[in-house]
């Protein structure tokens, strides 16, 4: 059984389904909008990044390519060894378990930290930006992707999902916390129909992933999301 580092929140699509998760990563975004996005507000090249949650390491190879280090934090055991696998043949990669509150890398240490769909959600994350003003170096920054649930196929079928989420009030906190919000218009783009409503399985509870996929015609989805960054 899995070890899970103490204070994690759990995420059920990737910890549950980790191989129909893969299947979303490979769909998420394939025209490099957020890619273009994160490198205009903090490049990387020759940075020590951190990939805050980052599951079965998806995203460590693209920072890898330029970054002069990057360290892959996972409070999800199985996960944090997946990863690991994935990177084995990158020299300046590395994979540690540990969860946002408790990161375990020391003061002032890292340039850029990436985080996307884990833990920073809004109020109640104080914690985890406690320790990211803790590791960031002087001039590094913090660029946290989460869903924007005002426009976009995706944010409807997160409102009809969280009816009581309050889209004003995360901008608002994170406006509090001196954090900018950089909205991007992507998609998701499935190789079949089968892919998308296997992740739509996994993302929602089964009677909305039914309603989602009947209402919802071919293999792509309008998704917007928000960048919340800030530098320190």
């Amino acid at each position: 059984m899995a070890e899970i580092a103490a204070g994690a929140v759990p995420s059920p699509n990737i910890w549950n389904s980790p191989q129909v998760y893969e299947i979303e990563n490979r769909a998420v975004d394939p025209d490099g909008l957020l890619e273009a996005a994160l490198r205009r507000i903090r490049p990387w090249a020759g940075a020590t990044v951190l990939d805050l949650g980052c599951g079965t390491g998806f995203h460590l190879p693209m920072f890898a390519r330029e970054a002069a280090r990057v360290i892959g934090v996972e409070p999800h055991s199985a996960l944090a060894a997946a990863a690991a696998r994935r990177v084995r043949d990158l020299a300046n990669v590395a994979v540690r378990v540990g969860a946002a509150q408790a990161i375990p890398l020391p003061d002032a240490s890292v340039d850029v930290v990436h985080a996307r769909w884990a833990y920073f959600f809004g109020p109640g994350c104080e914690p985890g930006l406690a320790e990211l003003r803790r590791v960031i170096r002087r001039g590094g920054a913090a660029m946290i992707i989460d869903n924007d649930a005002t426009r976009s196929t995706f944010g409807g079928w997160f409102r009809r999902w969280l009816p009581r989420y309050d889209p004003a009030a995360v901008e608002a906190f994170w406006a509090r916390q001196g954090f900018s919000r950089e909205p991007v218009l992507i998609r998701w783009a499935f190789g079949s129909r089968e892919d998308l409503a296997e992740v739509l399985r996994i993302e929602f509870p089964a009677e909305l992933a039914e309603a989602f996929l009947a209402e919802h015609d071919g293999c792509e989805v309008d998704y917007a999301v928000n960048i919340w960054w800030r530098r320190y």
